[in-house]
Order: C-alpha cells, then sequence, then structure tokens
C-alpha cells in the first residue's frame, strides 16, 4: 500500500513537473539591457541578462496571451507582442521583452491584433542580434475572445 502511494506522488510530481507553465508578461519583463558592440555587424546592440527567474523557464513549456502580428506570414514570420501593432516594441512602446518570436509547428492563419494564447517551448536568446531574445519554438495557439 505504502509503495502504492509514494508512485502515485512520483507520478503527479512528474507530470506536474514537464506540463506547461501559463506565464505573464510581467514574468518575461525581469531582464535588463546593457550596449554590447559586436564586431559582426560594427555596431553596438541591446544586451540581456535575464533574472534567476527567467533562466529558469528557458527549455520550459510555457504558454501565454498576447497579440498576434503576422510580420511577413508569407515566410512564417511571426510574433508575439504584449500589445497590438499599434503599440508593440517595434512601434517605440516599450522594451524587446514584450515582444517573443514565434515559431510554428503548423501554418497559421490569425490576422494582426488578433488575441491569442501561445503554448511552445520557451527560448533564451542573448547572441543571435537577427533574433529576438524570446523564441517560442514548437508554437501551437488558440484564438482568444476579444
Amino acid at each position: 500500500m505504502r509503495s502504492n502511494i509514494i508512485f502515485f506522488v512520483f507520478l503527479f510530481t512528474c507530470l506536474f513537473s514537464y506540463g506547461q507553465q501559463n506565464i505573464t508578461w510581467e514574468d518575461l519583463s525581469k531582464i535588463t539591457f546593457t550596449d554590447k558592440y559586436f564586431s559582426e555587424y560594427d555596431g553596438y546592440f541591446m544586451y540581456p541578462t535575464f533574472s534567476n527567474s527567467v533562466k529558469a523557464l528557458d527549455g520550459k513549456k510555457i504558454t501565454i496571451n498576447g497579440y498576434f502580428l503576422d510580420v511577413v506570414a508569407k515566410e512564417n514570420i511571426y510574433m508575439l507582442s504584449k500589445g497590438p501593432m499599434a503599440s508593440c516594441y517595434f512601434c517605440g512602446q516599450g522594451g524587446p521583452e514584450s515582444a517573443i518570436e514565434l515559431e510554428f509547428i503548423n501554418e497559421q492563419s490569425f490576422k494582426t491584433d488578433d488575441i491569442v494564447s501561445i503554448t511552445g517551448v520557451l527560448t533564451l536568446n542573448n547572441d543571435d542580434v537577427e533574433h529576438f531574445n524570446y523564441i517560442l519554438k514548437k508554437c501551437t495557439a488558440k484564438l482568444l475572445d476579444k
């Protein structure tokens, strides 16, 4: 009997730890930036320093809600933003921590500014200036009510 209880506690712990974790934009805001020179581009870029709480999310399956932006839909370049297109990071509202690069499993048909829930594996990026600091890989999504 005791071994059955131990087994079920172990099984529950394993299942819980491998499930997705719901996060918020505030969770991703725990990041600071300094200017760093990248010789291959002969320029300075914002270099992120992730907090320990953000580092703990690296490689984890997470879910986050935000605004879908189809940057270049023909090339499957998408992002999730804390705010709609008119107030996104690239429009001067917020910093790099308010945007996530998305790599989907399947082609998407969402429209810009659709409010969506995205689930994927979070990758932290601090050295590749051609990609966002946050990248969600193997994404799936669902449309939320506006």
